[in-house]
């Protein structure tokens, strides 16, 4: 039997539970990408907020110090000469490579090649990984997990410096393999695959932050385009614990016959299930609180939403500490972002709320 697949031997139940957070989680996939088609106008701003808190998260797993908020304002006026302490580094890197799947996505094969160049671009920055990024380990290692106050505990070893290459090349085949031919569900593939990377742990340094990157990589690839809305990493940061703990159950019989990973793909698939909830709940909240406006458009929406239909004229009484020529600029602006209606021609034009 595959070797891969021999780890997918569940029982009943855990099986059954795999197909019903698999049916809700690809029903929400179709939901998305009709909302991303249509009724998009607050996607810009969720997907700033989750690039932050996905930053932010993922390294913070890794023994970063920095808030979502002091990210924020690093990347808001980056200058990589200016970036002197490891954690500031490490951030940028992420984000950068990020950035780099969020936009090419479409365009990166699943191979050696760019699963190195992807790690050579998170590390970019870091001056301590100047000698080994984009390159595998030439030394053991092994996976560690940080928690507060800088306290370290070994999860498990992982491969052979000598055994790496033909196991990553192995791994490649085997996931590229069966997203061809369909026959195993995309996501038991996606989550087969990074536990199988973290368990390799191919590269000296990186390779948690870079296992997070390739789940948003593959997903993206594989459709559920949600994820660029909503932070995966602040998910697993939030349960760091049960992470490492499912990550350690298939790691107790590790390259025997009857390792099993069902603790594993039940943690991957049921935090997928809670994004999903998270984003519809927060999408919706979005929605209601008028979406991506400044402060004074919220309050033009607010008061439109009160007293509609408003001509220009209506808006202008209640805003008289508003220019008029600004008062428009907004109006055009919620209208063409689809945040408020506007019915009639030249001065009979009115403004209203439309129904969400």
């Amino acid at each position: 039997m595959d070797r891969y697949i021999s780890k997918l031997q569940f029982d009943f139940q855990t099986n059954q539970r795999i197909l019903n957070l698999i049916a809700e989680i690809d029903m929400y996939k179709g939901k998305w990408a009709a909302l991303e088609k249509g009724e998009n106008r607050y996607l810009r701003e969720l997907k700033n907020m989750a690039t932050i808190a996905s930053v932010g998260s993922s390294t913070r797993i890794e023994g970063s110090t920095l808030t979502d908020r002091e990210i924020e304002e690093l990347l808001k006026s980056v200058r990589i000469s200016a970036l002197k302490t490891r954690d500031e580094q490490e951030v940028t890197g992420y984000y950068d490579t990020l950035e780099l799947i969020y936009e090419n996505y479409e365009h990166i094969p699943l191979s050696e090649n760019y699963i190195k160049q992807l790690h050579q671009n998170l590390l970019r920055y870091s001056d301590k990984d100047m000698r080994h990024r984009g390159g595998y380990k030439a030394l053991s290692n092994k996976v560690v997990a940080n928690y507060p106050g800088g306290i370290q505990k070994v999860i498990f070893k992982t491969t052979d410096v000598h055994l790496v290459q033909r196991e990553m090349s192995d791994l490649i085949r085997w996931t590229n393999e069966q997203f061809a031919k369909g026959e195993i569900h995309p996501l038991i593939v996606v989550s087969v695959f990074i536990y199988e990377f973290l368990s390799i742990h191919p590269f000296q340094d990186g390779n948690g932050r870079l296992s997070r990157l390739l789940t948003t990589l593959l997903l993206l690839q594989g459709g559920y385009t949600f994820i660029q809305y909503i932070s995966f990493e602040h998910l697993i940061e939030e349960t760091k614990k049960e992470y490492y703990q499912a990550l350690m159950e298939g790691q107790k019989k590790r390259g025997r016959t009857d390792e099993n990973i069902s603790a594993w793909v039940l943690y991957f698939l049921e935090r997928l299930h809670v994004l999903i909830r998270k984003l519809n709940a927060k999408y919706d909240l979005f929605k209601s609180k008028g979406g991506y406006l400044n402060p004074r458009q919220k309050k033009i929406r607010a008061y439109l939403k009160e007293h509609q239909p408003l001509k220009l004229s209506d808006i202008a009484d209640a805003f008289k500490e508003v220019n008029i020529n600004t008062l428009k600029k907004d109006l055009q602006y919620m209208v063409k972002e689809q945040m408020i209606g506007r019915l009639g021609k030249g001065k009979g034009v009115v403004y209203l709320l439309e129904e969400e």
